[in-house]
């Protein structure tokens, strides 16, 4: 199931060698047919617009994007569990799940880095990956309206995975993480303090640490059942 793998790829840093693929990847998803064909097409045209952008441009949209604003944040953990202790239990009981596949992380990821994630999940049976993307599909799903909303095409990414999953999401979590979205401030002053050094120890709830874990309730559980905590 190589379709989970791509579209984890489809959402890795650009660089040259990944895009020169790209056509080969379309190839793949049309033939394993997991996705819809309106699905691919849509895909199809997120991977035109990379492979005929300058790749600095790219480059710049993703760190802008991914790594700027906990809003779109590629860790899993970090819309359950934020900056509390509960983070780095849930990480060893993550990778030892992935160790049970033979998957390796490389050193400078973290495992619930949602690409990484997605390939775990092409290792799977169809019906554990399914089982396992249920679990966390509330998260994907506001990530993806989130990005659609503010007009970037990798909502189609997120919206693509969604559809793999056989659990429709509460409308209501989308409307309430929209509602966020409107309040942010993504000034650069307002991300540099966002991204400060937080004090897991200073004796406050966990869950205080987390500002989505409130709105989205059933993707804090679903998550803390993959990880096992």
């Amino acid at each position: 199931m190589k379709t989970f793998k791509i579209l984890g790829l489809l959402l890795t840093y650009p660089n040259k060698e990944t895009i020169s693929h790209y056509d080969e990847l379309r190839t793949t998803l049309e033939a394993e047919k997991l996705l819809s064909d309106k699905q691919i097409k849509a895909i199809s045209v997120f991977i035109d617009r990379h492979k005929h952008s300058d790749l600095l441009d790219l480059q710049e949209e993703y760190v802008s994007l991914f790594d700027r604003s906990r809003s779109y944040c590629l860790q899993l953990f970090e819309h359950v569990h934020g900056e509390s202790r509960d983070r780095g239990q849930a990480m060893v009981d993550l990778a030892e799940m992935y160790a049970e596949k033979n998957l390796e992380i490389n050193k400078a990821e973290l495992p619930d880095y949602l690409p990484l994630f997605l390939e775990y999940l092409s290792l799977c049976t169809f019906a554990e990956a399914k089982d396992l993307l249920d679990d966390m599909v509330h998260i994907v799903a506001t990530i993806g309206a989130k990005l659609k909303k503010n007009g970037s095409d990798y909502h189609i990414i997120f919206d693509s995975i969604e559809a793999l999953a056989d659990i429709k999401v509460d409308s209501k979590i989308i409307d309430a993480a929209l509602a966020d979205l409107e309040k942010e401030d993504n000034s650069l002053e307002a991300l540099d303090k966002e991204w400060e050094e937080a004090e897991a120890f200073d004796g406050k709830n966990p869950q205080d640490d987390c500002n989505s874990c409130d709105a989205f309730p059933k993707a804090t559980e679903a998550l803390k059942k993959i990880a096992g905590v």
